[in-house]
Order: structure tokens, then C-alpha cells, then sequence
């Protein structure tokens, strides 16, 4: 999923018809490398979310809002300063270059006119804010970099901006057919990568769709190519330069069933058996796709302690259980042992002095057995050191009995909060997991520290039925709604053999559930748990009255017998959340 200069291109376009002429409203920072918008123009109230994030870096129209922070950033007062209530008087994106320029014209506290600039450089890890002045000099960036991280351009404040050109690509925008095909007979390299590596603002993906629509193997050498193939080849680009001058777009995501493949600003015909969604826009598109995806990548990076935490501790445990398991097969002998020293009580008279071994006959199995002896005991020592080492291996046994149990419950324990850690979608769930970890002495409480307040609710959806389901986020969740809220004749459901959620249906009475409820429901609990990527997932489901917790099980954990059990898609789309 490619955020290049096409791309981009489209959504400075977007940007122009919509914000150029208005003035900056609000300007806020809801997370250390984004920044929210609101403008104000004649055609209304418009936001631009623009993000710096490493994995993530975004830029486009949104009607959204997200909170901001009690006490703004540094950068975000320094905006606020010099923008707020400034118009903007042009955005523009230099050839087909990862970089938007907003000019913002302002009156400063004496009163004159002042012009600013703010340039949004999508570039990946790179990516970042700079604000900078009229002569180009950099008042300040959502991130420094001094002359330690980089040795081709400083970000700091009083420093010259300038775009670096470390790639020596050429702009595509104004490429003559000449220059193109020499390019591509001197670059010894497949055709498609000739295309991106020697091209601003040219992703892999287009340059692969260049070569479907121009009949060329993308992954063929250019020495290969002939003159008939790059005159096609500069054809279709020359088209497609053409639409991106004009700002004719037509935004669509490829599907590969229900999964997303790629995006891109042109219809990508090269994925003839994927499924085309078009968009009104690409702000439209991108708010889409990327929405969920920032969410899911904030909530990684909040939760990067926790995880290491609960990864730390399963696979310390796993390496114990592992241990225990084999220390266990150990003791398998232990038996072999007791008898051994029974048929040296029994048989032991006619062991020969010095003797290696004893040929004996097991009277339990009525075999041939030989024992071995240790030539410098008697039988009767031979005996007591048997029944020694099988009382040692019996104590073993049945304390490892009980530790693998312990250890197995553990290792389950983690794997759930591992689960719930996926399933997280905001920072009050994160709480309650760490609250979790904290009663499970994995984290210990700052002293002093109360227990953390509890904001995080279970999903709520409703059934294409009429019927509320409702999914557990986290083990505490679980126990809650299966032990507190659920009733009797409620139904529980959960995948099977593996960590996740319990759903629960509330029950109409005595109304008998549709068996499309029942479906819903146990996508639900296949979506939420650990084995949502397979293609399908067993869920057990039964009522609540069923479903017992054990005297000091873990949270989450619960038995149940005579259930129903159902393989289903883990898809929840098109299911009804409230």
C-alpha cells in the first residue's frame, strides 16, 4: 500500500479545491507526530489530519475529530501563535515529490502582514512537520533531527530547509520521451524497478501497473525491451502524467475477497481477479483504509511494555513446561524400579557374588526380565538402591504431577492476555489488562498507587435478529459478563482450544433464538480470539447456566460439558455494532 506522489498529487488537489481561501480555526496535536486542522471557508468547516508517524505517515481530509491532549505540545502553542486564524493562501506539492507546501498568510502582534509555511514531508521514517518562515528558514518540526541522526540535513530551529537529493530521481511530470527511453536502456535492471528507482513520486505498484497496461513483463531485464515496447511503456505514462496534471483521479482499493490488497489514485488493472471498491475521493479512501490501521498501530505502541511483559514471562514459562515435561518423562521408570528391588527381595538368593546382572522372571507378567546388579553389592543392597531411587522418582512425579498443571494454567493464562492485547482498541482497555498483570504479580503497583479506575466496556453488537451480543475485551471482561451479567438461560459462546472472548446472547424469554443469531454470534467469538486469521474457526456454544468457574481458576477461565459446537469464517462485517 503505497503513499507515493500520485497519490499525494491527488489529495493536494482535494486539499486546494477545499481549503485554499479558508482560515485556520483550531489547531491541535492529538499525538506526539500529528496534527488536526479545522479550517473555515466559504464552503463550510473542513479538518486535515496530518501524521509524521514512522509506520504511519497520513495526510488528508477527514470529518472527524479526535481529543486533544489537556496541555498542548510545544509545537502545537507555536502553530497556534503564528497559523491560528491565518488564511491559507495556496498548497502545492513540488513535481511529484513526497511534500506538500501550505502557505499561510497572518498578521503578526504589530500587525503587518507575515507569511508562513508549512511543508509535510511523507517519507516514511523520515516523514516529518516543519514550519518554516517566508525565506525558507526553519522556526521549528514535529521532530528534530540534528547533524548525530543525519549527515545530509539538519531539522532544527534557524536552519535553512532544503530537500535533500540523495536519490538523483528525475521529475516524471516534465520527462521527454527521449529521455525516458534512454533511461531505460541504461538501467540494468527489471523494467518495472528501472520505472520507480529512476522517477519521483512513483511507487512499485504503478510502475507494475505501466507495464500490465503497456503489454511489458514488468519483471523482464530492460535490455530486453525494444523500441516498440518503451514507446508503449512512455505511452502509458504519458497518459497517466496527463491525469495526474488535470487532477482527474479515480481513488480504488483492490479486494482479494474481503481482504484489502492495495490502493491506489488510478484503477489497478493488473489485479484481474480482485475486486475493485471505488471512492469519491482519495481523502475518502484513505480515511477508510488507514482509520482502523492507525488505531490498531497507536495501540501496539502504547502497549509495547505490556506485551514484552506477558512475551517475557509465556515464554519463560514455556521453557519451564518444557523442562517439567521431560523431567516427567524421566520418572516413567520409576515402576521398572519398585520392581526390580521386589524380585531382589524374591529372587536375590541366586545372584552370584560379583554378578553384573540377574535373570529373573517378573511375576506380575510372568516375562523374562534381567536386572542389572551392581557387582560390589549384595542383592539385598541391590534392592534397597532400587526402591530408593523409585521413591525418589515417585516424589518427583507426583510433584511435577502438580507443577505442569500449575505451569499449563499459566502458559494458557498469558496466551489469553496476549489475546486481549490484540483485541484492545483504545487505552482505557489497556488499563484493565495492566490491572490484570498487576493482581497476576507479573507488574508490581507503584507504592502508594490506587487501583486503576475501570472505563473500558465490552463490544456491544446487535443481531441482524434484534438480539444484544455482547464480546468481553479482556479476561476480567469474561468472568464479568459470564458470572454477573449473563442470566441462566442466556448463551455463551467461545472458540474452541484456543484464547478469546466470551460472547454472550441475551435471551428473549422464552423466544427461541434464529439460527442466523447464533451464526453472528460465533463469527463474533471466532473474530475475537486467537485463531481469527484461520480460514475457520470451531466455536463451542451452550447456555450460561452451563458454564461453571472452577475455585481458584484463573480470570477468564471456565469448564462446560454437553456443548454444541459450530466451524465458521471468523468475518464480523455487515454485523450491527452499537
Amino acid at each position: 500500500m503505497a503513499f507515493d506522489g500520485i497519490t499525494i498529487a491527488g489529495v493536494v488537489k482535494e486539499m486546494k479545491d477545499a481549503l485554499v481561501g479558508g482560515r485556520i480555526y483550531k489547531v491541535a496535536q492529538p499525538e506526539p507526530d500529528e496534527l488536526l486542522l479545522t479550517v473555515k471557508g466559504t464552503a463550510g468547516q473542513r479538518r486535515l489530519l496530518i501524521s509524521a508517524g514512522a509506520s504511519l505517515p497520513l495526510l488528508y481530509l477527514t470529518e472527524g475529530n479526535k481529543q486533544a491532549p489537556m496541555t498542548a505540545p510545544g509545537f502545537c502553542m507555536l502553530l497556534r501563535k503564528h497559523l491560528q486564524n491565518g488564511r491559507i493562501t495556496d498548497i502545492y506539492q513540488p513535481g511529484l515529490e513526497r511534500i506538500v507546501h501550505v502557505e499561510v498568510e497572518h498578521l503578526n502582534e504589530m500587525g503587518d502582514l507575515c507569511r508562513k509555511k508549512l511543508i509535510v514531508e511523507i517519507m516514511g521514517k523520515h516523514s516529518n512537520i516543519i514550519f518554516c518562515d517566508d525565506k525558507d528558514m526553519i522556526i521549528d518540526s514535529i521532530k528534530h533531527v540534528s547533524g548525530l541522526i543525519s549527515s545530509v540535513r539538519e531539522v532544527l530551529p534557524g536552519k535553512p530547509y532544503f530537500v535533500a537529493d540523495t536519490t538523483h530521481k528525475q521529475n516524471p511530470l516534465v520527462m521527454e520521451e527521449q529521455s525516458f527511453a534512454e533511461h531505460m536502456q541504461n538501467a540494468p535492471m527489471p523494467v518495472f524497478k528501472a520505472i520507480y528507482t529512476g522517477y519521483t513520486g512513483i511507487s512499485p505498484v504503478i510502475a507494475q501497473e505501466i507495464c500490465y497496461r503497456a503489454g511489458v513483463d514488468g519483471e523482464q531485464p530492460t535490455a530486453a525491451l525494444s523500441v516498440l515496447d518503451i514507446q508503449r511503456l512512455y505511452g502509458v505514462w504519458d497518459e497517466m502524467r496527463r491525469a495526474v496534471l488535470a487532477g482527474c483521479f479515480s481513488p480504488c482499493i483492490v479486494y482479494d475477497g474481503k481482504k484489502p490488497v492495495e490502493f491506489a489514485a488510478f484503477p489497478l488493472t493488473m489485479y484481474a481477479d480482485g475486486t475493485l471498491k471505488h471512492y469519491d475521493s482519495l481523502s475518502a479512501l484513505l480515511e477508510h483504509y488507514y482509520a482502523e490501521k492507525s488505531v490498531h498501530t497507536r495501540i501496539r505502541q502504547k502497549s509495547a511494555d505490556l506485551r514484552r511483559i506477558v512475551q517475557t514471562a509465556l515464554e519463560r514459562n514455556v521453557k519451564k513446561y518444557d523442562l517439567q515435561l521431560q523431567q516427567l518423562k524421566d520418572t516413567e521408570k520409576r515402576e521398572d524400579y519398585r520392581i526390580y528391588g521386589e524380585l531382589l527381595n524374591t529372587y536375590g538368593y541366586g545372584a552370584k557374588e560379583g554378578a553384573k546382572y540377574l535373570d529373573a522372571v517378573n511375576y506380575y507378567t510372568n516375562e523374562p526380565v534381567r536386572i542389572p546388579l551392581d557387582g560390589t553389592l549384595s542383592a539385598t543392597e541391590n534392592a534397597k538402591k532400587y526402591f530408593e531411587k523409585y521413591g525418589k522418582l515417585k516424589r518427583t512425579h507426583e510433584a511435577l504431577t502438580t507443577l505442569t498443571i500449575e505451569v499449563k494454567e499459566e502458559i494458557e493464562h498469558l496466551k489469553s492476555i496476549s489475546a486481549a492485547l490484540d483485541i484492545a482498541v483504545g487505552e482505557e482497555d489497556l488499563v484493565q489488562i495492566k490491572e490484570e498483570l498487576i493482581e497476576s504479580g507479573y507488574i508490581r503497583r507503584k507504592a502508594g498507587a490506587k487501583k486503576a479506575k475501570v472505563t473500558s466496556r465490552p463490544f456491544h453488537y446487535i443481531s441482524s435478529d434484534g438480539y444484544d451480543m455482547y464480546v468481553g475485551k479482556n479476561n476480567f471482561q469474561n468472568d464479568e459478563l459470564t458470572f454477573k451479567f449473563a442470566t441462566g438461560n442466556d448463551w455463551w459462546f467461545h472458540a474452541k482450544g484456543c484464547p478469546g472472548s466470551h460472547v454472550i446472547v441475551k435471551s428473549k424469554g422464552s423466544e427461541e433464538m434464529p439460527d442466523a443469531t447464533f451464526e453472528e454470534a460465533a463469527r463474533l467469538a471466532a473474530h475475537y480470539s486467537a485463531g481469527s486469521r484461520q480460514d475457520k474457526v470451531e466455536v463451542d456454544y451452550i447456555q450460561k447456566k452451563h458454564v461453571k468457574k472452577p475455585g481458584g481458576a484463573k480470570p477468564g477461565f471456565v469448564i462446560y460439558h454437553t456443548n454444541y459446537s459450530m466451524t465458521i469464517e471468523a468475518d464480523i462485517s455487515g454485523i450491527k455494532v452499537v
